[in-house]
């Protein structure tokens, strides 16, 4: 099952890169780190996917997924402590709970944010691992299937 997340993340990721074909791809080389960013609207993943990681599917949910990488050859996964909050363009505010899902080598964390059709959010994500620490900033428009 959590292969079949994975493929669901891939698409909705292949999606997003289409829609933003502009920005190249999703990821940003902070520090030591190549983190990989994505935030889409929870109906992109099926009822048993959700249920089996604990996200709630809603029309006025996003999902957002982060994988922190290792810059160095192969980039591997790591484990990293993730805060961070959303604001909507009024300044309204959500904080942002990560929750950690190992799967083989992968290593990602995904978090929820209500939102209302068309609404945009900027995200400040803190990400730190030892005495290294990153902001990953971006932001993203969701739509109301």
């Amino acid at each position: 099952m959590k292969k079949l997340f994975l493929l669901l993340v891939t698409l909705a990721f292949s999606l997003s890169c289409y829609a933003n074909s502009t920005q190249g791809g999703q990821f940003k080389n902070l520090g030591p780190w190549q983190v990989h960013y994505i935030a889409f609207p929870s109906t992109f993943i099926q009822p048993n996917i959700a249920k089996a990681y604990g996200l709630e599917r809603s029309n006025y949910k996003g999902i957002i997924n982060i994988s922190v990488l290792a810059k160095k050859q192969g980039n591997p996964a790591l484990k990293a402590n993730l805060t961070g909050e959303a604001r909507n363009l009024l300044g309204s505010k959500q904080t942002l709970e990560f929750k950690e899902v190992v799967d083989g080598d992968a290593i990602y964390y995904l978090a929820q944010v209500d939102f209302r059709n068309e609404e945009v959010y900027r995200f400040k994500v803190n990400i730190s691992q030892g005495n290294n620490h990153q902001v990953l900033s971006f932001q993203q428009k969701f739509y109301v299937d």
